[in-house]
């Protein structure tokens, strides 16, 4: 167990520390989430002008919301999914797979372990600063005690757990398409919708709002919002962090169930 652990610590350590060897594409980053963090913050101004309070928001929590989201793009892979999965869909393409699922480490405990540090470095090398600006050039509504931090940033662990159970799952799905293309670009557009990226989810009138708040898409930007702001609608911070880990316990499941559906495909295959 022991060792297990000291495993899987040492490949988000090696993912954290190859991020973090890519400099330019940190920089630029940070610059593109500064960008638009800029240009969806005046156009949040704008509209909150004109509708104060909208979906239960002021417009500092608006825009707060606003740098929030572009803290997390990366983090959360808010948009098309550019990091695990498309390795792990082209090793199921190739047949190399055959080979990770023979290897004494668990093959979803590996990737979520490099995601993991994939995720940690974007929160700290792509997350800080696009916020800080954000901080000093408009009024946000961020806490000033370090407890609504904690917090928020459990929430954002329960997140980062759901966003890598979807995308393991857009991974797997390699098995019986090969190419996952397709499969990606869905996923990227219905996960810029349903995470809030376009508007909070509490804007969403009616049925299709009650449906979006959910989904597990929510989990990866509203939940962790909210819960930095103190704006949970009454179901609170115990109520969306229970939001978070059952969808990442049940997606994670499936997985699972996925994997171990693979791992008997290729050992009737090979044998």
């Amino acid at each position: 167990m022991v060792h297990g652990v000291r495993l899987y610590a040492a490949v988000a350590a090696g993912a954290f520390r190859r991020y973090a060897t890519y400099r330019g594409a940190t920089f630029a980053g940070i610059f593109t989430n500064t960008v638009f963090g800029l240009i969806i913050a005046c156009t949040y101004t704008a509209l909150w002008d004109e509708r104060p309070h909208l979906g239960g928001y002021d417009q500092a929590q608006a825009l707060t919301f606003v740098w929030v989201g572009q803290a997390m793009f990366s983090v959360m892979m808010l948009g098309v999914p550019s990091g695990f999965e498309s390795e792990l869909a082209e090793r199921i393409r190739t047949g190399d797979i055959a080979v990770d699922l023979y290897r004494p480490a668990d093959l979803q405990c590996w990737w979520l372990a490099q995601d993991l540090g994939r995720a940690v470095f974007q929160l700290l090398g792509r997350g800080v600063v696009p916020m800080a600006v954000g901080a000093l050039l408009f009024d946000l509504a961020l806490p000033t005690g370090p407890g609504p931090w904690l917090a928020f940033c459990v929430a954002v662990l329960l997140g980062m757990l759901v966003s890598f159970a979807l995308r393991y799952l857009v991974a797997m799905s390699a098995f019986w398409l090969l190419d996952v293309r397709g499969v990606a670009q869905m996923y990227g557009i219905t996960a810029t919708f349903f995470c809030g990226m376009l508007l909070p989810l509490n804007v969403f009138p009616g049925t299709i709002g009650e449906v979006a708040r959910l989904l597990p898409w929510a989990a990866l930007l509203q939940v962790p919002a909210d819960v930095l702001m103190g704006t949970d609608g009454g179901r609170g911070v115990g109520g969306g962090y229970l939001f978070q880990a059952a969808w990442a316990a049940g997606l994670l499941a499936v997985g699972r169930l996925l994997q171990a559906t693979a791992t008997r495909r290729v050992v009737v295959q090979g044998g």
